[in-house]
């Protein structure tokens, strides 16, 4: 005889699948209406096992991924000037097929393609008509990376609109509390700090923006998700109850990365497809993406798209506290990793690539 708290594997199986097929209903219910002869302006997200992107007759066909069973696998086709052809296409982790021919096509149409990782980073971006660098675009970048005085007013810009973002979503997000007081009240000092004189370096911008992130991020311990079917199957207690932003599996020195909470691999998915976004429209602008200017310069990662993604951050955070506020979440909809780290599942993952931002 089973273990009250035992639970077996076909009830595991069926708890994800039934997860999958809700959150599967969510998406659907949550596509934005369009006008007739209006270009669609939502991406395509597609996740699981078996993605499949190829060129039949001209036509680009693409087969969605497996996540669960049963599932029946959506499938599209699309042809050359197509107003439902999305702007951009996105694979979520997962795994499948792409073919050079793709590729052409989807330079051809002006589609771009990128692939977030499981853990929220992105592991490749690209713009539709490819990198055609902008020397004027590029020397401006290099220039203003160059003379200290511009880095630190363009960073200075990025953290104070980034710094009133957060206080919008702090104040529509959260009940009055003295933590969200106190944040509020650091982010408007801090603001006024950056107004009064040109900051001395960007060791002082750094220093405000992590001081305010640490106000920030303490008046979310009040967050809490909503869970559903516990007696079935239970969550770690750790998960009840948002302490931080950072990961408890990075170590000595706090890191986002390597999530051991679900709100914590929400914002990462987010932020990751977000700066994926930016990465493309960075590209496509004629910018050099690797060329950051408040963030260090690295061929390794996008860190223009890191700089442009600041003041995009709180608006992302609302949209997080806005899915979560609405939804009850079960077990099924994530997954542990045997390092600890927290993981999407993957129709979760593909709900909240598509949230809107505003």
């Amino acid at each position: 005889m089973l273990h009250q708290t035992e639970i077996r594997p076909c009830e595991i199986a069926d708890e994800w699948a039934i997860r999958s097929e809700f959150w599967n209903s969510e998406i659907g219910n949550s596509k934005p209406k369009r006008r007739k002869r209006e270009r669609n302006s939502a991406p395509l997200i597609l996740c699981g096992h078996g993605v499949s992107l190829r060129i039949e007759n001209g036509a680009l066909v693409i087969r969605d991924g497996f996540t669960h069973y049963p599932q029946s696998q959506a499938s599209y086709r699309y042809f050359r000037g197509d107003l439902e052809l999305p702007p951009r296409i996105v694979l979520l982790d997962g795994s499948g097929t792409v073919s050079f021919d793709v590729l052409s096509w989807l330079a051809e149409q002006g589609v771009a393609l990128a692939r977030i990782k499981w853990t929220g980073e992105i592991a490749i971006a690209g713009g539709g008509h490819g990198y055609a660098a902008d020397p004027a675009k590029v020397e401006w970048q290099r220039s203003t990376r160059a003379d200290h005085g511009k880095r630190l007013a363009f960073a200075s810009d990025l953290i104070g609109r980034k710094l009133e973002a957060s206080i919008v979503t702090l104040e529509t997000h959260f009940a009055a509390s003295p933590a969200r007081d106190a944040a509020t009240a650091k982010a408007r000092d801090a603001l006024a700090e950056l107004a009064s004189a040109p900051v001395a370096d960007m060791g002082t911008i750094h220093k405000i923006e992590g001081g305010c992130a640490s106000a920030y991020f303490t008046a979310w311990r009040d967050v809490e998700l909503r869970w559903t079917g516990l007696g079935r199957r239970p969550i770690p207690d750790a998960w009840r109850e948002f302490t931080q932003r950072s990961s408890i599996l990075t170590g000595r020195k706090p890191g986002n990365w390597k999530a051991s909470h679900p709100l914590n691999a929400m914002l990462n998915y987010a932020y990751a497809v977000k700066a994926a976004q930016l990465q493309v429209e960075a590209l496509a602008d004629g910018y050099d993406p690797a060329f950051g200017i408040m963030h260090n310069a690295d061929r390794s990662y996008s860190a223009f798209a890191y700089d442009l993604i600041e003041p995009e951050r709180p608006k992302i955070d609302a949209a997080i506290l806005a899915f979560i506020a609405k939804r009850s979440f079960a077990a099924a909809d994530f997954v542990i990793r045997k390092d600890g780290v927290c993981r999407l599942s993957p129709q979760l993952a593909r709900a909240v690539a598509i949230l809107p931002v505003s």
